[in-house]
C-alpha cells in the first residue's frame, strides 16, 4: 500500500509539470504569432449579429463598472485607429466623413421632453409653422390671430422689445417658440432662424405682421384651398381699406381664388408678371416648403426690410402666374399700425419712423441694383459660354 502510494504522488507530480511546461509552450508560440502579424482591427471583421450584441452588452455593462471611460474610437494598438476611414461626397457638406446612416441633415421646431423615451415626446406634430414679429402692445391683437390656428399650427413669435415673459398670460404661449432681438425685422429673423432645412418638417410656412385682423380668416379652410389650387406662395386677400396698396392683394367676393388682376394704365408690362399676376405682399405671405427654399436664398443679409422681395418671389416658382395667388374666402384686414417704426432712432431732428421710412426707400433701390446686375453678370457668362 505504501508503494502505491508514492506512486500515485510521483504520477500527480509528472502531470504538474507536464501542464505547466505545455502552457508556458503555448504563451511563447501566442507571442510569437502575435509580433509576425500587424493588428487586426475588429471594426473589419464580420462577426455574427448575435454575437456582436452580447459583444456591445459586455461592454456597455463593463464601461459602468469601470474607473476610466473607454470609448470605441480610442481602441486599437499604436496609431491605427478602429473607426473606419468615410468619405461620402454626396453627404451634406461637412458631414462627408459619417456615415449616411447616422446623418441628419433637416430639423423642426417640435419641443422634446428632459425625461422619458425620445419616441413618446410627441403626441402630435404639427404640419405647419406660423411665425409673427411681435411686440407686447400688440398681444391682444396676436392673441386673437393665433386662436385662427388648431393644434396642426406650430406658433413662433418673434419678440422685437424683447419682453417675452409677459406673454405667459396665455396659456398658448407656453407652447410656443420664442425667440427674442430686439428691434429686428420679420426678414432680419427669417434669414437666421428659418433656414430650409431647419423649417422642413412644415408644409406650409406663414410669415405674418402682427398688426393683421382675422376675424374672417380660418387657417385649415385657407390650406384646403391653397392646395385645391396648386398656390406655392400665397397670401389672404385684403379688405379694401386704406392699408391697401394693389389691387392684386384685393379681396374678391365672387371666387375662392385669384391670381391676376388689372392695375394702372402703365403698370404692368406683361399681365403675368407683378403687379398684376405672380404677385404677394410681404406683410402676410404663406410659402410652401419647396418655394421658401428658394425664397429663403433670395433674402438679403442686409436688406432686413424685405422692400423688392414681392416683386421677385416669381423667381422662385414656375410658372408663377399660376402657383402665385390671393385666396379671397378667407381674408385679413391689414390694421396698419407702424409699431416697429417706434423702434427707430431719431437722427437729424426726424422723428424716428422717418429713418425707418428712408431705409425702406433705400433698401428698394438696393434690391433692384442686385438683381439687375446679377441677371447681367448670368446672361452675359451664358453668352460667352
Amino acid at each position: 500500500m505504501g508503494n502505491l502510494h508514492r506512486s500515485g504522488v510521483v504520477r500527480k507530480s509528472n502531470d504538474s509539470a507536464r501542464l505547466v511546461i505545455t502552457t508556458f509552450m503555448g504563451m511563447l508560440l501566442g507571442y510569437f504569432i502575435g509580433v509576425s502579424f500587424p493588428s487586426v482591427s475588429l471594426t473589419k471583421i464580420s462577426l455574427p449579429s448575435s454575437l456582436m450584441s452580447s459583444f456591445d452588452f459586455t461592454f456597455n455593462d463593463d464601461r459602468h463598472s469601470s474607473a476610466s471611460r473607454s470609448f470605441p474610437e480610442n481602441l486599437g494598438s499604436g496609431s491605427t485607429p478602429s473607426t473606419p476611414k468615410i468619405y461620402v461626397p454626396s453627404n451634406p457638406r461637412g458631414a462627408e466623413s459619417l456615415p449616411p446612416g447616422i446623418v441628419v441633415s433637416e430639423s423642426d421646431f417640435y419641443l422634446r421632453r428632459l425625461w422619458g423615451e425620445p419616441s413618446e415626446d410627441l403626441k402630435r406634430k404639427p404640419k405647419y409653422l406660423v411665425t409673427f414679429t411681435v411686440g407686447l402692445e400688440q398681444k391682444n391683437n396676436i392673441d386673437a390671430a393665433v386662436k385662427k390656428f388648431s393644434e396642426d399650427f406650430q406658433i413662433m413669435l418673434f419678440h422685437y422689445d424683447g419682453r417675452t415673459s409677459e406673454w405667459d398670460q396665455f396659456e398658448w404661449s407656453r407652447r410656443a417658440v420664442h425667440v427674442s432681438v430686439r428691434k429686428q425685422t420679420k426678414w432680419w429673423y427669417a434669414k437666421r432662424f428659418l433656414h430650409p432645412d431647419v423649417v422642413a418638417a412644415y408644409d406650409y410656412i406663414f410669415i405674418w405682421d402682427e398688426d393683421l385682423g382675422v376675424e374672417h380668416f380660418n387657417a385649415d379652410k385657407y390650406i384646403q384651398l391653397v392646395k385645391k389650387h396648386g398656390l406655392e406662395i400665397s397670401q389672404p386677400g385684403l379688405e379694401p381699406n386704406n392699408g391697401l396698396t394693389w389691387q392684386m392683394t384685393k379681396r374678391r367676393g365672387d371666387r375662392e381664388v385669384h391670381k391676376d388682376t388689372e392695375e394702372k394704365p402703365g403698370w404692368c408690362s406683361d399681365p403675368h408678371l407683378p403687379p398684376c399676376a405672380a404677385f404677394v405682399e410681404i406683410m402676410a405671405p404663406v410659402f410652401s416648403r419647396e418655394a421658401w427654399r428658394c425664397v429663403w436664398h433670395m433674402i438679403q443679409n442686409d436688406l432686413v426690410h424685405g422692400w423688392g422681395l414681392d416683386f421677385a418671389l416669381r423667381r422662385c416658382v414656375d410658372p408663377a402666374h399660376e402657383k402665385i395667388g390671393v385666396v379671397d374666402s378667407q381674408w385679413i384686414v391689414h390694421q396698419v399700425i407702424p409699431s416697429l417704426g417706434s423702434q427707430g432712432q431719431s437722427e437729424n431732428g426726424n422723428a424716428p419712423w422717418q429713418g425707418v421710412k428712408d431705409r425702406c426707400r433705400n433698401e428698394w433701390a438696393m434690391f433692384q441694383d442686385r438683381l439687375a446686375n446679377a441677371d447681367k453678370k448670368y446672361f452675359a457668362q451664358l453668352d460667352n459660354n
